[in-house]
């Protein structure tokens, strides 16, 4: 079994193979792949957190929940075997902490350690990592051969709040979703909450359950899809099949239609578009609501919402829930003035406006005493960054499951860890070609990603700089792709 080596206060350590820096879905993963395939490595989980699960176990709003579903969202190396295929936010950490715990994980993730600062030198073939422990006033030093980056995209400390005229004059109860108030009461409350991507659509039709009303106000429509919340076919083979084989054909299964129908809707957007809104005028029993569901934009230049059961179309044909497409002109004492002169009266107002984004965690980076800026490099393969050496990253999918792009770097990093004690090799970086044109690390036109567009690395026209939207695509490159491309240096 590997095993970590212990940071010191103030002090230096001794050098480990691979720090892991969160603890999230993508660190356990990353975790488990290194004991599978490089059962010598040295490795530990610095995460800042007291608990396991990342993004799953820092949000507790009424509802929360994946919008993929989890034979996708799961590791290749353990089936999910939970009837949910949509499930809430409770049973997926349970899954990850029940990974952990298994496979011998659990007891070397270092909690309450905030990583804040990295610094690489070549002449020592090694990073410095300096991080804040809870209740310790000096910083905790690790050193480590490689970095492996399993934070995320997003600010943990920051949500996105535009800034609404009027806002301080609320008597209400004001709310952003990623700081939930414990024991929130919205019983029989009237409730509009600001938004209309994943986590509206997630928090509308729960917290319909029990409050007067809920009104989900929009700037613009978002395509929405009703998803069955069980999936038969896998509780069909699960029956009759080895757990593992079940869920590898569910899996490859639900892979594969995920790819097809977005290529279908890259391709006919216009088709797609007439299809996803008369399945929400289907659901909603009205043509005339299913317009609040119809985007000027097309279908997967913004990530599609997935409703389980369609709850959120089954709330408004109810009258528990209402949406409403207008613009806020200031906020009330009681409510929200929209610029259509309509009033909205609000006992509670949730404000589901975004994501902060970040690259990297917000560690501050230097390399051989030069500050690394990651908005000024190229992504390589979407996962790496040019020159930044011995340190990779984990992005997921927009257009699919994040743990099928998790997975596959995960094993690149063990190919590539094994590829470089077998040569001797200290340092791998990949060097970018300055003929290379630059484009946005991400195409949606989503607000969270326009905005931070400062924020994260470019992409480039040509492979490997391209970040491929295309698991099988990837599989090929990342699984299979020759390690020394003449692109990653190795020395």
């Amino acid at each position: 079994m590997p095993h970590s080596q212990q940071g010191q206060s103030g002090g230096e350590s001794a050098i480990m193979d691979v720090l892991i820096v969160g603890a999230g879905l993508s660190g356990i993963g990353a975790a488990r792949h290194l004991q599978m395939h490089c059962p010598q490595t040295h490795w530990c989980i610095l995460e800042a957190r007291e608990a396991i699960g990342g993004t799953w176990d820092l949000f507790k709003y009424p509802g929360i929940r994946s919008d993929s579903d989890m034979y996708t969202l799961g590791y290749a190396f353990k089936p999910w075997v939970d009837h949910k295929s949509i499930a809430d936010g409770k049973t997926i950490r349970q899954y990850i902490q029940e990974t952990a715990d298994e496979n011998g994980i659990t007891q070397h993730i270092k909690h309450g350690h905030a990583v804040t600062q990295a610094s690489w030198s070549t002449a020592d073939a090694c990073w410095t990592v300096t991080a804040n422990k809870s209740q310790v006033s000096e910083p905790v030093i690790f050193k480590a051969r490689f970095l492996y980056f399993c934070c995320g995209y997003y600010s943990y400390k920051n949500g996105h709040q535009p800034d609404f005229p009027g806002h301080a004059s609320f008597q209400g109860k004001w709310v952003h979703p990623q700081f939930w108030p414990d024991h929130l009461n919205y019983a029989d409350q009237k409730v509009v909450v600001i938004g209309s991507g994943a986590t509206a659509v997630t928090l509308v039709p729960e917290m319909a359950k029990t409050a007067a009303h809920v009104t989900m106000l929009q700037r613009s429509p978002t395509y929405v899809i009703a998803r069955p919340g069980e999936d038969t076919m896998s509780l069909w083979l699960q029956k009759y099949l080895p757990a593992k084989l079940a869920y590898q054909i569910t899996r490859t299964k639900n892979v594969v239609m995920g790819m097809l129908t977005y290529q279908l809707a890259r391709r006919r957007p216009e088709f797609v578009k007439r299809y996803l809104v008369k399945m929400a005028a289907r659901q909603l029993h009205s043509d005339q609501t299913a317009q609040h569901f119809s985007p000027k934009y097309k279908p997967w230049d913004e990530r599609l919402c997935v409703v389980p059961d369609g709850d959120l179309f089954r709330q408004i044909r109810h009258g528990k829930a209402s949406v409403v497409t207008d613009t806020i002109q200031s906020i009330l004492p009681n409510g929200i003035q929209l610029s259509s002169g309509k009033t909205l009266e609000a006992d509670i107002i949730v404000s589901a406006t975004g994501l902060s984004l970040n690259i990297l965690g917000d560690i501050q980076i230097q390399v051989d005493g030069l500050p690394f800026k990651a908005s000024e490099q190229m992504a390589y393969r979407g996962m790496w960054l040019s020159g930044l050496p011995n340190a990779i990253m984990t992005f997921g999918y927009t257009n699919a499951s994040w743990t099928l792009k998790a997975d596959l770097t995960a094993l690149y990093t063990c190919r590539l860890l094994n590829y470089m004690n077998k040569h001797g090799y200290k340092k791998a970086i990949p060097v970018k070609d300055p003929s290379i044109q630059e484009a946005d690390y991400l195409s949606f036109t989503s607000g969270y990603v326009q905005r931070a567009r400062n924020v994260l690395p470019k992409q480039g026209t040509k492979a490997p700089w391209q970040v491929n939207q295309n698991y099988l695509k990837d599989i090929l490159l990342i699984k299979y792709g020759r390690l020394n491309d003449g692109v990653m240096k190795f020395s």
